[in-house]
C-alpha cells in the first residue's frame, strides 16, 4: 500500500567504470622469465643435492682428510725428518770441507761418502732421506767427493739426481757432470753439459767459467765455429771475469 502522491525511487545507475588497460612491458616479462628460469634451476640443484648428498659429503669428507693428512705429514713425518738428516750431515760435510781445503783428500772425500763417527755419509743420506732437502743437498756433495776421487761414471749418477734453484749450485751440478765426462774421455757429452751449465741461470761466476770450458772442448773437436762463438761471448759479456784474462788467444786459436 502506498500513500496518495508516493512515488517510487528510481533505481541508481550503476555506471561502469572503465577497466584501465594493464601494459606488460617486456623487460618486466623479460624478468619474470630470468627469474622464472632461476627458480626451476634452484629446484633442480636442490634435487640433485638431495638426491647425491652422501656422495657429496663422502668427496668434502675425503677433501678434507687429504688437507689434513697432508698437513700432519708435513709436521710430523717431513718436518721431522729433514731436521734429523741435517743432523746426520753435519760430519759428513765437515770431512767434505776438509778434503776440499787439501787435508787428506781422498780418505777424508771417502768419509763424507760412507761416514764417520756414527754419522751417516751422503750416500746413506742420500738414500734414506731422499724426499727432504737434505737428502737431495747429499746427491749433490757425493756427487763432488766421488768426482775428486776418480769415480765418474757415479759422479755423473749422483749429480744428476740433484736438483736446486739455486743460481750457483744447478750451474755447478751440470758443469761437474760436464767434468767427469771430460775425465772419461767423452768429450760430446761433456761439451752438452757445459753448455747447459754456462746457459743456466747466467751469471759473471759460473757462466764465463763453463763457456770457456766449453770452447776448449769445441776447438779440440775440431768446431771453431762453436769455439769461436763461446769465446767471444766471454770477451763481450764477462770482460770482468778471470777467464776474460786469456780468451784473445783463444779467439785467435779460433779463428
Amino acid at each position: 500500500y502506498n500513500k496518495r502522491g508516493y512515488k517510487a525511487p528510481k533505481e541508481k545507475e550503476v555506471k561502469e567504470e572503465a577497466v584501465e588497460a594493464v601494459v606488460i612491458d617486456e623487460k618486466d616479462s623479460t624478468t619474470a622469465e630470468v627469474f622464472s628460469k632461476l627458480d626451476e634451476t634452484a629446484s633442480r640443484t636442490e634435487d640433485f643435492v638431495a638426491k647425491n648428498q652422501k656422495v657429496i659429503i663422502g668427496l668434502v669428507a675425503a677433501a678434507a682428510l687429504a688437507t689434513l693428512s697432508y698437513l700432519a705429514y708435513q709436521r710430523f713425518i717431513a718436518a721431522p725428518a729433514q731436521e734429523e738428516a741435517a743432523n746426520e750431515m753435519f760430519v759428513a760435510q765437515q770431512n767434505f770441507q776438509k778434503a776440499t781445503d787439501g787435508v787428506s783428500s781422498d780418505s777424508l772425500y771417502k768419509l763424507s761418502l760412507n761416514g764417520s763417527e756414527g754419522k751417516f755419509g751422503f750416500l746413506k743420506i742420500a738414500d734414506e732421506y731422499s724426499g727432504t732437502d737434505a737428502g737431495n743437498l747429499a746427491n749433490y756433495y757425493a756427487g763432488i767427493a766421488y768426482l775428486n776421487t776418480g769415480k765418474y761414471t757415479e759422479a755423473i749418477d749422483y749429480l744428476s739426481k740433484f736438483k736446486s734453484d739455486d743460481i750457483m749450485l744447478s750451474a755447478l751440478a751440470k758443469g761437474a757432470i760436464g767434468d767427469a765426462y771430460a775425465q772419461k774421455n767423452q768429450p760430446k757429452e761433456a761439451l752438452e753439459n757445459y753448455i747447459n751449465a754456462a746457459g743456466t741461470n747466467k751469471n759473471d761466476f759460473t757462466t764465463p767459467r763453463f763457456l770457456l770450458k766449453a770452447g776448449k772442448v769445441a776447438l779440440a773437436l775440431g768446431n771453431k765455429a762453436d769455439a769461436l762463438k763461446y769465446f767471444t761471448d766471454i770477451k763481450d759479456n764477462y770482460d770482468a771475469s778471470p777467464e776474460a784474462a786469456s780468451v784473445d788467444v783463444l779467439i785467435g786459436l779460433a779463428q
